[in-house]
């Protein structure tokens, strides 16, 4: 029986190794921490989710690894996303107990006038946001059909996520960047482990998604409530 436990988790470091299972493992270590706060910010009292900071930015992290692979067309992106993780870890860093959480943040510049200026970590929460509905997007296209094509799953994912948001020359900067998409097979080859098969970073992927779904939902319920969700790029 011990022998089996330990030839278990000596399989479980090995999956966990994996891109995409580093990303399910960070997402399950933010689930647990969550907690339910009463905010009565709006009139009337609301129940929101108190996100931990630290863990939430280390899956964004993951996330740029993710976007590495695509190649050229996320680079604005994958740029975008590491300056919004630090300019919330500078916030967290600032006084790291008051600032644990995405909410205390947020409520602060809400109150101080803030959360509206290109440089506040409100804005810089929202596009962390957009940044994963284009992930959780393109995993849910490459999960329902593996062998589809890759360009058009990015384009479509983008187009349905990021694009309302983003003006003109970033929308063209992409459109031109689209022609050096990797194909499926080699995008889907560099997500997999040693030894894993497509079947198994389905999988992976299938975990990642039951997990983000509910991530993103509170992370829009949060931006909703300080009135940011309808920002578009400065």
């Amino acid at each position: 029986m011990k022998r089996k436990r330990c030839e278990m988790e000596e399989a479980t470091k090995e999956k966990k190794i994996t891109m995409i299972g580093s990303a399910v493992e960070e997402l399950s270590v933010l689930s647990i921490a969550k907690t339910t706060i009463v905010t009565t910010e709006t009139e009337a009292t609301t129940n929101i989710i108190n996100l931990p900071l630290k863990p939430l930015l280390s899956f964004c992290r993951l996330i740029i690894q993710v976007l590495d692979k695509i190649g050229p067309t996320m680079a604005v992106l994958r740029q975008d996303i590491d300056q919004n993780i630090k300019r919330l870890e500078e916030m967290w860093e600032s006084d790291p107990i008051v600032y644990s959480n995405l909410v205390e943040i947020m409520r602060k510049e809400a109150n101080e006038g803030s959360s509206k200026k290109p440089t506040s970590c409100s804005r810089a929460a929202l596009w962390l946001t957009r940044a994963m509905d284009f992930t959780l997007a393109l995993l849910q296209r490459l999960v329902k059909d593996m062998s589809q094509n890759m360009e058009q799953a990015v384009e479509e994912s983008y187009n349905l996520t990021i694009k309302p948001w983003h003006g003109w020359i970033s929308c063209a900067a992409f459109k031109v960047a689209l022609k050096l998409v990797p194909n499926n097979n080699t995008f889907i080859n560099v997500l997999a482990g040693k030894d894993e098969s497509h079947q198994m970073v389905q999988d992976d992927i299938r975990s990642l998604i039951s997990l983000l779904i509910p991530l993103l939902s509170q992370l829009h319920s949060i931006l909703e409530l300080y009135e940011v969700h309808k920002l578009k790029s400065s």
